[in-house]
């Protein structure tokens, strides 16, 4: 009872500030009702500020029966509490029109995992703001297409925001990436599980921007002579909750993969990358990336998600994320045109190459080689050409979508830049808008986006077959030197290291203690190109941290490996 009334001295207070006039910039804006669900946020004088710590505000839902308007004097009657708010985002932090995180809470603070606007019950949400994208779609439509191909990407919801009495314009609700059982359906992962199936899952990571983030450095370079790094990092756990045996089991997962990619028996169905992968994943990745032209993909916003070893355990791509930056309407890497691939750009651009810090990991070009995977990647397109990426549902999503904005869109345009607009002074960096400078209207930004979709997919119809063209024969992959992670580790009985030769060379490989002293020798002999494993059994040895090393012509290399008997 009393948090009912709580939540009737909420409503009534933020319906009074709403109610007193709706500004939008210095000007009253006439916005009494919409179409579209109504949000509205209070946050009672304190700023909101960019990432943590979040402040408490007070918010108010306004969404009626599917088809009626919802007015902005109706009470509240999806949400009316307490929420955390925060600004999120990279770079579009610095434009104008903020993106928000938010949580809703109970009066203590604690989560209240509550259902808005129709999608599941979770307490964690984000207000994305559209803005550079004057379309409203493209995260929006990849979305659907996701969801469409039967992977999970988050939820949506078109609103329009009230923040402190000022019209904010239209927002998308939609869920944060987590996990959840409605959302990353992996098994959740408990501090205390760190042996046997329990460690093996579930785990959510990305390749992003916020490299010093905490995560699992890559031991191979995105190109040979590169200077980047690739990380993997931590999302769920997350760098605070993620114990040191979960760390450890998901970088030796990560290690062994990348070793198995970077070998020349990597498509190997029994030893190679679909023991690690859940293929038909990356396939649709690669489809969605590709068929957006998505310059971002592959290598910022890049996620990942591994279940428990029991429940299949392969590595997922997904879920996708964060496609403003598509669909023909960004004016560098060749993003705004329609022909190209966009991942062939990234592998093969030498500017790119040498002057972005986030590349793209190595093992994409070595899948891009493989002719089952590409294959994989012909035969889904074409399945999906036949209705999910057939150009006339393509057209009519977005012409639906066009409708349901075509009110709330003008009182956009009113206080945000509009079609054809220069960014404005208070804006932060801001990408290039060649292809779309010309247009002039709301109507153009539709059909520019309808016509490039077009236009895109007839060319990978014209062109996906020659992808086949790229691909290696198994009989002429090459060998590198490499040196993997010892399996298992840690080591209790026994052990196997793997490693790789290019060629007939003298090979040597020592197990030294943490003082430097050489414990083992476990090869001194010649051996043939090709791939290699030693198994060793530590017996007599105390348990500690130790290191093996390999030594074959000029080229050396070490690991770290830990005896836990």
């Amino acid at each position: 009872m009393r948090k009912h009334i709580k939540n009737i001295v909420i409503s009534v207070i933020l319906s009074i500030i709403c109610q007193s006039s709706i500004y939008a910039g210095n000007k009253i804006l006439n916005f009494t009702s919409s179409n579209l669900p109504i949000i509205i946020i209070n946050t009672n004088g304190l700023t909101i500020p960019y990432d943590n710590p979040r402040i408490v505000a007070d918010m108010g839902i306004i969404y009626n029966v599917q088809g009626e308007r919802n007015n902005i004097s109706d009470p509240f009657n999806n949400y009316s509490g307490k929420i955390s708010i925060e600004i999120r985002g990279a770079s579009s932090s610095g434009w104008s029109k903020k993106s928000y995180g938010l949580e809703t809470q109970n009066d203590d603070g604690s989560n209240n995992n509550v259902s808005l606007l129709g999608m599941p019950e979770e307490n964690d949400w984000i207000l994305y703001a559209p803005y550079y994208d004057r379309s409203f779609l493209r995260n929006v439509l990849t979305f659907k297409l996701a969801n469409e191909m039967g992977w999970y990407a988050s939820r949506t919801k078109y609103c329009e925001l009230v923040l402190n009495g000022e019209y904010q314009g239209i927002y998308v609700l939609m869920e944060k990436i987590k996990r959840d059982k409605n959302r990353v359906n992996i098994s959740k992962l408990n501090p205390d599980e760190i042996n046997g199936d329990d460690v093996t899952g579930g785990y959510i990571i990305k390749v992003d921007k916020e490299g010093w983030k905490p995560g699992i450095d890559s031991e191979y370079p995105p190109y040979p002579g590169a200077t980047q790094t690739i990380r993997y990092q931590f999302h769920y756990p997350d760098a605070d909750d993620i114990v040191e045996e979960q760390e450890s089991y998901l970088s030796n997962f990560i290690g062994t993969f990348e070793y198995v990619m970077a070998g020349a028996n990597y498509a190997d169905n029994i030893s190679g990358y679909p023991m690690y992968l859940n293929v038909e994943s990356f396939a649709d990745y690669y489809i969605l990336n590709e068929l957006s032209k998505n310059v971002d993909g592959y290598r910022l916003s890049a996620y990942m998600y591994k279940d428990k070893d029991s429940n299949g355990g392969k590595l997922t791509a997904g879920p996708v994320w964060d496609h403003n930056f598509s669909f023909g309407n960004i004016g560098y890497y060749n993003g705004q045109y329609y022909s190209g691939w966009q991942l062939g750009f990234f592998l093969e651009d030498a500017d790119f190459k040498a002057g972005d810090g986030f590349q793209v990991p190595f093992w994409w070009r070595k899948l891009m080689h493989d002719s089952s995977f590409v294959q994989l990647i012909i035969d889904r397109w074409w399945d999906y050409r036949q209705d999910i990426l057939h150009i006339d549902n393509l057209h009519h999503y977005i012409d639906a979508v066009a409708d349901t904005l075509d009110e709330a869109k003008e009182r956009n345009f009113e206080i945000w830049i509009g079609p054809g607009d220069p960014k404005l002074p208070g804006d932060g960096w801001f990408p290039p808008t060649d292809p779309i400078d010309h247009l002039q209207s709301y109507s153009d930004e539709i059909e520019y986006l309808k016509d490039w979709t077009a236009d895109r997919v007839i060319w990978i119809d014209e062109n996906v077959e020659s992808l086949l063209s790229l691909t290696v024969p198994d009989g002429n992959r090459s060998y590198g030197f490499n040196l993997g992670q010892n399996i298992p580790n840690p080591v209790s009985s026994v052990t196997t290291i793997p490693y790789e030769l290019p060629g007939k060379w003298l090979v040597r490989i020592n197990i030294y203690n943490i003082l430097g002293e050489r414990v083992a020798t476990l090869v001194n002999s010649v051996q043939e190109r090709g791939k290699h494993s030693v198994i060793w059994n530590p017996q007599g040895l105390s348990n500690g941290i130790y290191i093996y090393e390999i030594e074959a012509g000029d080229f050396r290399a070490t690991k770290k490996l830990l005896i836990q008997k």
